[in-house]
């Protein structure tokens, strides 16, 4: 890419408040301690608690672009203490004590997250706002209260509150809501500013940081290395692979994830009287029910951000083309945040943009270390990477060091690589699972019974 595109990436990027002046490729061949592929949130997280606690290591950071242009630059905003995993599903596949376990730890992560901003001055706009997870019509109020369930069989009943229709209509008035269940440890971030100011953490504590340098390769074992298009990177302990949903462009990797599309539409700054109309004073994340994914971000600004997983998977996890879907599709949210606020009918909108997240084939994130053959490897965050990379990146770190830690007891350490179904099979499924979703969606909006197939649909999705 071009510098000059970079902040046309999306409303983050273009205000983070600095020139995206790419930092200088490599220069040929380098030896470093730890080499890492990606400059998103996964490696730079892993490569600061390297250096920080860790002095004298040599690390290195190896981005195709800019540090911020693919999902740390490009997401909602959301700092989620919720885990990747329903905490029913925690439960069934771990154990309750397990579960426990991993959303204490989900908790501190965001507590974690702010922490550093703090510590290292990283002006992220971090606030702890909470979620809102809305049942919006009465066919979502069960959902809703199966989580809050779970979550108090779980002993977070407190952290976790169900809402009446009144109760969560004094926090925000969204069309059709029926209910919520409020989270209150979560947060909120400006994406492109936390991994901005995380890669210049980073090197502040010593670590290189190589832009615009493309690696063709992971080489594993006694000769490590990342081999990009500028030179080799040889790695004396680890090499890492953080690329996240850009992970299946790399050898080794082709059916290690899934890039699943997720589309952005942002509005212009509302009005005082807008706001007063739908209130959400408080700025909770929101989000329904819906089973293709939907969650909205109150800006600082006073803009309203509006997602939604709504575009179709690329043969072979392309991350390229399909440019005609994605603006279908963000024609189609523009009328969707409507439905959501009436009285945003006539409301402007400012930007549009895409990206993809990392799905793995059973939405449990991945993080683990082989010492013999020097492969470092976390991915798998299913859109909850801002607060999952910080708890993923602890984890690795400690363990190329060697480091014991209570995370090597979470469910996402050492999690055994489940792989993809080989193309065409991948394309077919996805596809398919996409569309009855939809379907699914459609039926229970409506007030009908679920598409007969609906159980097939969520077998095959393995949430």
């Amino acid at each position: 890419m071009s510098p000059r595109d970079y902040p046309g990436l999306s409303y983050w990027l273009e205000t983070a408040g600095e020139p995206l002046t790419p930092r200088p490729g490599l220069g040929g061949d380098v030896t470093v301690d730890v080499a890492i592929l990606g400059g998103g949130y996964s490696g730079l997280w892993t490569a600061y608690y390297l250096l920080r606690d860790h002095p004298g290591l040599e690390v290195a950071v190896v981005e195709a672009e800019i540090c911020g242009c693919g999902a740390s630059g490009r997401n909602g905003g959301w700092c989620s203490s919720r885990y990747p995993l329903h905490p029913a599903t925690l439960e069934a596949r771990y154990g309750a004590e397990m579960a426990r376990e991993t959303i204490l730890a989900m908790y501190d992560t965001v507590d974690e997250v702010g922490r550093v901003c703090e510590a290292e001055g990283i002006a992220a706009d971090f606030r702890m706002n909470g979620i809102l997870s809305l049942a919006r019509g009465e066919a979502q109020l069960a959902a809703v209260r199966m989580a809050q369930v779970a979550y108090a069989r779980l002993g977070f009943g407190e952290g976790n509150r169900l809402l009446d229709e009144a109760a969560a209509r004094d926090r925000v008035r969204v069309n059709g809501i029926k209910g919520a269940l409020y989270t209150p440890r979560s947060a909120a971030v400006h994406p492109a500013k936390l991994v901005r100011g995380l890669a210049r953490a980073v090197e502040r504590l010593g670590g290189v940081i190589y832009e615009q340098t493309r690696v063709r390769r992971m080489r594993q074992g006694a000769d490590a290395a990342l081999e990009t298009d500028r030179g080799l990177v040889r790695a004396r302990r680890a090499v890492v692979a953080a690329g996240e949903a850009y992970l299946p462009r790399t050898p080794g990797f082709e059916r290690a994830l899934v890039p699943m599309s997720s589309s952005i539409v942002l509005t212009q700054p509302l009005s005082d009287a807008q706001w007063a109309e739908i209130g959400w004073a408080g700025g909770e994340g929101l989000g329904s029910q819906a089973h293709t994914v939907d969650y909205l971000t109150r800006t600082p600004d006073g803009r309203i951000l509006y997602g939604s997983r709504g575009a179709p998977y690329l043969f072979g996890s392309a991350t390229e083309g399909g440019e005609a879907a994605f603006e279908r599709t963000s024609s189609e949210m523009r009328r969707q945040l409507t439905d959501w606020f009436p009285m945003l009918r006539d409301a402007d909108f400012s930007h549009a943009w895409h990206g993809f997240l990392g799905v793995p084939r059973d939405w449990n994130p991945r993080v683990d270390f082989d010492a013999d053959r020097r492969l470092g490897v976390l991915y798998g965050y299913t859109g909850r990477g801002v607060s999952t990379t910080n708890l993923a990146g602890r984890l690795l770190a400690s363990l190329i060091v060697g480091r014991e830690t209570p995370l090597a007891r979470l469910p996402l350490a050492g999690h055994p690589a489940r792989h993809w179904e080989p193309e065409p099979l991948r394309w077919l499924g996805v596809r398919y699972v996409q569309d009855a979703m939809k379907r699914m969606d459609a039926a229970r909006d409506a007030g009908r019974p679920p598409p007969f197939d609906a159980p097939l649909a969520k077998r095959l999705s393995d949430q």
